[in-house]
């Protein structure tokens, strides 16, 4: 534990920034007026450009040109598309499911449905039938969108879905599709070419229906306010090095709803699906709220198209987890030899980062990466703002002064300005310096007032939204410790800390270091039921390209680990594995591997 109490940090700024900060948040607000509809009424409307859609190559494998939309096309567009759902029935508070990938009409979907009153509910590309289904009829969704992408498994279920009225269709080349969908979404766009007025919803109203990943138990749909992108920007301002703005600007970006801020260049870009709070809240609003670009991409994550995609478009700021830069790394150890970046900020969240990728970050990619911290619930409550504190890219001018604090790799970073977190017990209390407990959010800031960000709750289930709470504290389920100058470290979820030998096993740790060895592309840590122990240490393991396994290998990563933890940490046994199981937000699904050990164990 030597790491968590490391030296004390108190020439940062962070003490002055969270004293300074207070939340002013006001009666009315509603995220498609300030992240599309503000910018569209400007005398630059039409030239300020919201959406970039990346695409490498036609079907014949030519290069195609990136489209571009400006904030003037998103608003007409929203505006249609408002009218065309008015048509259909949508009222005030009815749930829309926005099925569709990275493009330009995700986010007019988005705009169109928040500014009528109604709740935009995301959902992934990845989900089959089952999980769809399960989805559109807890929500009682009256309008799904889907494009070619989609189309086939929301159409399968639709017959079990009886709230779910109509299905509109956007770019459908099958002739079968067509037919099944209700509405052609180009045509109807085109029939509605009038400017819609919008509704005036309360900032407590709801404006997004997410559903949780459900690694812990059945998904729960999170009722997202608008007031919740408020509660996002100063940790997405700190996460992005101030996203491009000058630092003397104003030091509460929410508070003054009418501001324009003024002066950035910022370029952004993530994988993260548009359908996950990761995508959504972190990504794709917060982007738009400062009025800037944001790349969409639709295709498969690769390393080679995350350095391609970023160069060509002069990206700035992203968002890239754990997974993405672990395999980033290992395809590109040299990428500065191939790729001419730009960038100025990298936030990333979903699994600990580790201090393999962390000095991957600074020492190729010439930035400190900002670890975050959040859940669907309660999203940007904990990371860093290491602008000031490490080195910059190239091209990059001198550090700036009296904006951020330093990052401790392998930390998850400390509470946002804004937002009072703490380690607390089973009772509620905070947990001393260096003793484990669980990440919580209070109801309040340091300064009594309510926190915006927090979820209303539970969609349908009020037992699960009230065991959410020990008091003003909202927990989190994630396990941390907190070190001396007020740091977290992240554990693991709750159900991912074990026990073996009497050892308590937190197993970010442990995969953390397996991941520095170059035959490992990933590793998931797992207990495995011991009669003697009560539980083994297991690590399956995801080897990097050009290396198979062996005995030797085995033998090799075992005593990589145990040269670098405590005895008792090293994996006693290793598995190799093709591919982690993940949820469809990136995070390992440790679960899934735990329980196929149990199984396992009982059929001996």
């Amino acid at each position: 534990m030597a790491k968590h109490s490391a030296h004390s940090t108190s020439h940062d700024f962070y003490q002055a920034m969270q004293q300074g900060f207070g939340w002013a948040v006001p009666e009315h607000f509603n995220m498609a007026e300030m992240c599309c509809h503000r910018w569209a009424v400007q005398s630059d409307a039409a030239q300020r450009v919201a959406i970039v859609e990346h695409a490498a190559v036609d079907a014949n494998g030519c290069a195609v040109v990136p489209r571009s939309y400006t904030y003037a096309q998103l608003q007409q567009a929203a505006d249609a598309l408002s009218h065309v759902l008015t048509d259909l029935g949508v009222q005030r508070g009815d749930r829309v499911a926005i099925v569709l990938p990275q493009r330009f009409e995700t986010a007019v979907a988005y705009v169109a449905v928040m500014q009528m009153g109604a709740v935009a509910m995301p959902l992934s590309l990845l989900f089959g039938p089952e999980a769809l289904e399960y989805r559109l009829q807890d929500s009682e969704a009256v309008v799904a969108m889907v494009d070619a992408s989609s189309v086939s498994n929301v159409l399968a279920v639709r017959a079990q879905c009886a709230a779910l009225r109509e299905v509109v269709g956007i770019d459908l080349n099958n002739a079968a599709d067509m037919l099944h969908v209700d509405v052609n979404y180009a045509s109807a766009i085109a029939a509605q070419q009038r400017a819609f007025t919008a509704v005036q919803t309360k900032a407590d109203e709801g404006a997004v229906l997410i559903y949780t990943s459900g690694t812990t138990g059945p998904p729960k749909g999170a009722l997202i306010p608008h007031r919740a992108l408020m509660g996002n920007l100063t940790g997405f301002v700190c996460s992005q090095n101030w996203f491009g703005f000058a630092t003397q600007a104003t030091s509460n970006p929410a508070s003054n709803a009418a501001h324009l801020p003024t002066g950035s260049a910022a370029v952004f870009w993530s994988p993260a699906d548009w359908a996950w709070t990761g995508g959504l809240m972190d990504a794709l609003l917060p982007t738009l709220y400062f009025g800037r670009p944001i790349v969409a991409w639709h295709g498969r994550f690769s390393p080679e198209l995350a350095f391609t995609l970023m160069q060509q478009h002069g990206v700035t700021h992203t968002f890239l987890f754990p997974t993405a830069l672990k395999a980033m790394m290992k395809a590109y150890p040299k990428p500065s030899s191939q790729f001419k970046l730009k960038l100025q900020a990298m936030m990333s969240a979903g699994e600990a980062v580790g201090d393999a990728v962390f000095g991957y970050c600074q020492t190729q990619l010439g930035v400190t990466v900002n670890e975050m911290f959040g859940q669907t619930e309660i999203n940007y409550i904990v990371g860093n703002c290491a602008m000031e504190w490490g080195p910059m890219g190239s091209g990059v001018s001198a550090h700036r002064t009296n904006v951020g604090w330093p990052a401790k790799p392998g930390s998850m970073g400390k509470g946002y300005p804004g937002h009072r977190v703490a380690v607390i017990d089973e009772d509620g209390h905070e947990c001393p310096a260096g003793v484990p407990g669980d990440v919580a959010l209070n109801r309040y800031n340091q300064h009594g007032q309510p926190d915006p960000i927090f979820f209303l709750g539970y969609w349908k289930n009020e037992t699960s939204t009230r065991n959410k709470y020990t008091g003003d504290w909202c927990r989190t389920g994630d396990m941390a410790v907190q070190d001396v100058d007020g740091y977290l470290w992240y554990q693991g979820r709750a159900d991912d800390v074990f026990k073996a030998a009497g050892y308590r096993i937190g197993p970010s740790e442990i995969e953390n270091c397996l991941v520095k060895h170059p035959a490992v592309a990933n590793a998931a840590v797992v207990p495995k039921p011991d009669a003697e122990r009560g539980a083994l240490v297991k690590a399956y393991v995801v080897l990097a390209p050009g290396h198979e396994a062996s005995d030797a290998l085995v033998a090799d990563l075992q005593l990589h680990v145990r040269g670098k933890l405590a005895p008792y940490e090293y994996p006693k046994e290793i598995e190799f594995i093709r591919e982690l199981p993940m949820t469809t937000t990136g995070k390992v699904q440790r679960r899934v591997l735990r329980l196929q050990e149990e199984e396992r164990a009982k059929a001996k």
